[in-house]
């Protein structure tokens, strides 16, 4: 059996067309080379494709079948050029993106919906690391773009560019101690467990937004809110994920006394100083550096305070 691609474009074409005669005109060839290559299929694949006896060929049961699949195989030949065509524009094939949760999320499927129609063949995988663990994947090339809670020094090989402040909310559940007296102290932080968010780098790094003197470890905000929701600690988490948790009507966040508005935390786009980058990642890192996704407002969802 011999299917060429010739064969399978002609088939569809007629297909479509309604005709021989038209699917010539559309593909720019004689009538005759069209029916020699539709009649050349049939005979490959040992099946009717049309019936023949009316005044225009019509599909047999077998032929739409077999329709869906020769599309199929003419799609990947489109994309096989295209991903090729990628590749000498110097547009990478795979790009992989670490991203903190302390970004909000709600901004990603806009930013990656004009990113699949700009680069229509790049394969892209979104990690999500903590803190400063992404830094240490875009250090070690697991990932070529990432973006993270600034730290106050960044690692020396790493480029990166401030895109603004997350906003972070105290929060407690209704019964704990900090619901209830009025805006919440320094001190009076620090008489109650925490719950802070952990990474796997340096210990040093991730004491930085220690405040309690007891302190419980987890490796989710999501996770986190449950433990505050629970009674376990306060904690300091971002307000787009609070929003967007189904622990936001049993969690209140009480003012602080020392921060109006909420505790800030700088965010920055990072990348890898010595490695070049290709049109899609710059792409991306100039739409991740845009300042006014950090501003927009989360989905509508009431944070209540005590």
């Amino acid at each position: 059996m011999n299917v060429s691609l010739e064969q399978l474009e002609a088939f569809v074409a007629t297909a479509e067309s309604g005709s021989f005669s038209a699917a010539g005109r559309r593909l720019g060839r004689a009538q005759s080379a069209i029916s020699t290559h539709v009649a050349n299929l049939e005979i490959d694949l040992g099946v009717a494709l049309f019936a023949r006896g009316g005044r225009l060929p019509q599909l047999t049961v077998e032929g739409e079948r077999l329709l869906r699949e020769a599309k199929v195989v003419l799609e990947r030949r489109e994309h096989l050029i295209g991903v090729a065509r990628s590749m000498g524009d110097r547009v990478e094939s795979r790009l992989v993106v670490a991203l903190d949760e302390l970004y909000p999320e709600y901004t990603l499927g806009p930013i990656f919906s004009e990113f699949s129609k700009a680069f229509p063949h790049v394969e892209v995988e979104l990690l999500f690391p903590l803190m400063e663990d992404v830094g240490h994947l875009v250090l070690e090339g697991t990932a070529q773009l990432g973006v993270m809670w600034q730290q106050s020094r960044m690692p020396a090989d790493l480029s990166f560019r401030t895109i603004g402040r997350a906003q972070l909310v105290l929060v407690c559940a209704r019964d704990h101690p900090l619901a209830h007296g009025g805006p919440v102290t320094w001190e009076d932080l620090k008489r109650y467990r925490q719950i802070l968010v952990a990474t796997r780098g340096q210990e040093r790094e991730r004491q930085h937004l220690r405040v309690a003197g007891e302190v419980w470890w987890v490796e989710s905000y999501w996770v986190i809110l449950e433990m505050v929701k629970h009674g376990v600690g306060w904690a300091f988490v971002s307000d787009h994920v609070l929003a967007s948790s189904t622990t936001a009507p049993d969690i209140v966040t009480p003012e602080l006394a020392f921060d109006t508005g909420g505790r800030q935390v700088p965010m920055a786009v990072v990348w890898h100083r010595k490695r070049q980058s290709g049109m899609a990642m710059d792409w991306l890192k100039s739409r991740l550096c845009d300042r006014l996704a950090l501003e927009r407002s989360p989905p509508a969802r009431a944070l209540e305070r005590e």
